[in-house]
């Protein structure tokens, strides 16, 4: 067991805990509530709940590379994602879902690289990206326009899901793009009459 691992742990229990005692007590007897769906890439930069200052139950939060959402499927298939979402919305009745992206993606530079065949699960899930390559020459600027398209990619096949239309269109579900620029500690806001992201709070 990775040493600092076990370390932090120990700090959960002495300093963390304590002060969640009763809240984590509440979360059991009443159930998780959280009112939002947090979609955000596994980078481990990225940590949604200190982003956020979210308590414990406050977000439901799915993770993988690059934040992609993948198309619908009505099929049987292992859907981690889809199956997230899904759960998020009709058994959590999430009010809001955030596609949440972040500067410097190793998953959206990957697309202008070439396929590499030791990885062919990483390659296959880079095609939800695939849209969000432009075709300018490779820069730092190309990247960071490349992350954002990505979030809007993502956004609008949420909309593909059935249960996601639905609630959108009944204007009981919200969808929210965020960009997260990591050196700046910062959030920009996907503005979506402009189609432009803003600076956040």
């Amino acid at each position: 067991m990775p040493e600092q691992l076990l370390a932090g742990l120990k700090r959960f229990r002495r300093d963390s805990f304590p002060r969640f005692r009763e809240h984590y007590a509440r979360l059991v007897q009443e159930g998780q509530k959280p009112s939002t769906l947090f979609v955000g890439c596994s980078d481990s930069r990225l940590i949604p709940e200190l982003l956020t200052d979210s308590a414990p139950g406050e977000l439901f939060i799915v993770r993988n590379v690059g934040n992609l959402i993948p198309p619908f499927e009505p099929d049987f298939g292992y859907h981690g994602t889809s199956a997230g979402i899904e759960f998020a919305v009709l058994s959590l009745n999430v009010k809001d879902i955030v596609v949440c992206g972040h500067s410097h993606c190793g998953a959206i530079q990957a697309l202008y690289e070439p396929p590499r065949q030791e990885t062919p699960h990483i390659t296959k899930w880079l095609e939800l990206a695939r849209g969000a390559r432009l075709s300018e020459p490779l820069s730092e600027e190309v990247l960071r326009r490349s992350e954002q398209r990505s979030i809007v990619l993502q956004l609008e096949r949420l909309m593909d899901y059935p249960m996601v239309q639905e609630r959108v269109e009944a204007g009981t579900l919200c969808l929210h793009g965020w960009y997260y620029v990591i050196e700046e500690g910062s959030v920009r806001i996907l503005d979506v009459e402009s189609e432009r992201f803003v600076p956040g709070p």
